[in-house]
């Protein structure tokens, strides 16, 4: 049974899948944004549905805080070949609950200097993830295809561009996971990395 995490919620992996973790699949869907139309003279008004184009990314920070190495739509492998993105997604919709982008993450790769894999999503074509619906990140076990936690992104839906969505860090030995939901302004993750330093 999936947890439903809260905003700053941490969990352990192996705790919630039960036994040590290898793969993982990072997991981002949204609906069409919901658009109100006024229509011409206020006749025909309505609502009509818009794609948008978000990215997710996921940035390797070392034991220092320093970023190490980025998988995002224009580096869809790192260089470790630990961590694959899925490429970019640029129209959102699709059946609800579905993937729109995927980072998958062999853990037992990713090299021992990486203290902390942080997940970003941006609007690259610059709207603002006010009216998109049914937006959520969730991690699943790859070997069995279940998920483990889902974050709702919908309940942080607002007029911003950036969101810092969650982290996946060492600690103890074991990875774990925090649900952040912090939201920035940006196109791209380079322009979150100020809003991200407090959570490494």
């Amino acid at each position: 049974m999936a947890i439903n995490l809260q905003k700053g919620q941490r969990i352990s992996l192996t705790k919630e899948a039960g036994r040590g973790l290898a793969r993982v699949v990072m997991g981002l869907g949204w609906g069409m944004k919901q658009v109100q139309s006024k229509g011409f003279l206020g006749f025909g008004g309505g609502t009509r549905q818009e794609s948008v184009d978000l990215d997710a990314s996921c940035l390797l920070f070392d034991t220092s805080g320093n970023l190490a190495d980025t998988v995002w739509f224009r580096q869809l492998k790192s260089h470790c070949g630990s961590i694959h993105h899925s490429g970019d997604d640029r129209s959102g919709g699709g059946e609800e609950g579905a993937d729109n982008e995927r980072i998958s993450i062999d853990l037992s790769q990713v090299p021992a200097t990486v203290q902390t894999l942080i997940f970003t999503v941006n609007s690259f074509s610059g709207e603002s993830f006010a009216g998109i619906p049914n937006a959520f990140c969730r991690l699943v076990d790859d070997a069995t295809g279940s998920e483990i936690a889902r974050f709702d992104l919908s309940l942080e839906a607002g007029n911003h561009t950036g969101l810092v969505m969650t982290k996946l860090y060492r600690h103890d030995n074991e990875w774990k996971m925090q649900a952040i939901g912090e939201s920035a302004e940006g196109r791209t993750f380079h322009d979150l990395l100020p809003a991200l330093r407090p959570y490494l």
